[in-house]
């Protein structure tokens, strides 16, 4: 759906009701008519956690780190998106060194049963490491490991990308303790029904820890940048970066605070959201909610 980047959200009728909708491009039509008319069934929608890693700079004041999905991806290509990935099996390891919110609080913030949200929160640390070599652990339950630089550093990320080594068995060797605290709980977005690959996404956002260094080094994406919330927010609603609806809300609900301090601190009210595509005059669109269409322009 990177043509989603492009589109303003209009005001339409529909059975009389004003709704907010991003169109889709043609090829959507028929699915979102079959979709509706029980002739096909919506793909399950994966697990999945992504991260929004913030930091405070002295001129530019908070930022986000971003990376571009590279155009060959399947899934939303050439759109900037925050770190993140699929839950492993695995990563519901319960002998994995844990520090901070235990799994049932997480559970609570997400509406998630105690397992999965364990996997969901082990998942977010992962996946930030495995895509930018930020990682939200340390030697102990009050300390955080300040330099991921290295060959034998990288040779854990490969270990774990192509999964010959869980990421509970990689924090045991290593002796590192999984550092939950240092995340918050932010958004949970459904990929819409419509698409032919699907997401159950939960939003967290941490600090950036002192001492290390986000980096590109995914081969799934081929730009990072640090950028202003507020900035990056326009630039998705005007359609100059693509980037999906979740992200373009999230960077717009973040661009409301001044300091890291100041996001984490935030209490925030999980709400899953779900567009839902639908027929309008002819044309398939994308209904957003209200608190989200506000967020283009």
């Amino acid at each position: 759906m990177s043509e989603l980047a492009a589109m303003k959200v209009r005001g339409l009728e529909d059975g009389g009701t004003t709704v907010n909708a991003l169109r889709l491009p043609e090829s959507f039509r028929g699915r979102v008519e079959d979709i509706r008319a029980g002739r096909a069934e919506p793909v399950p929608a994966r697990h999945a956690a992504t991260v929004v890693v913030l930091r405070d700079h002295e001129r530019h004041g908070l930022q986000a780190f971003l990376l571009r999905r590279v155009r060959s991806m399947e899934f939303a290509p050439g759109a900037y998106v925050f770190p993140g990935g699929g839950v492993d099996p695995r990563d519901g390891d319960l002998d994995l060194a844990w520090s901070g919110p235990a799994p049932a609080e997480w559970g609570r913030a997400f509406n998630a049963d105690e397992t999965l949200a364990r996997e969901l929160v082990c998942a977010a640390v992962r996946e930030t490491f495995e895509e930018t070599l930020v990682l939200l652990a340390g030697p102990t339950a009050e300390t955080v490991v300040d330099d991921t630089r290295g060959d034998g550093w990288e040779a854990d990320r490969q270990a774990l990308l192509d999964r010959t080594q869980s990421f509970g068995a990689f924090l045991d060797r290593r002796g590192l303790v999984l550092r939950a605290d240092l995340l918050r709980p932010w958004a949970h977005w459904i990929t819409p029904k419509v698409e032919p690959k699907r997401y159950d996404t939960r939003f967290f956002v941490a600090g950036m820890p002192e001492g290390q260094r986000a980096r590109d080094v995914s081969t799934e994406a081929d730009q990072a940048s640090w950028v202003r919330p507020a900035e990056a927010a326009e630039r998705g609603s005007t359609g100059e970066w693509t980037m999906l609806p979740p992200t373009i809300a999230t960077l717009a609900e973040l661009a409301e605070f001044e300091t890291v301090a100041d996001a984490l601190a935030a209490p925030r009210e999980i709400v899953a959201y779900e567009p839902t595509a639908e027929i309008i005059d002819g044309e398939a669109y994308l209904v957003l909610p209200d608190s989200i269409a506000q967020h283009y322009r």
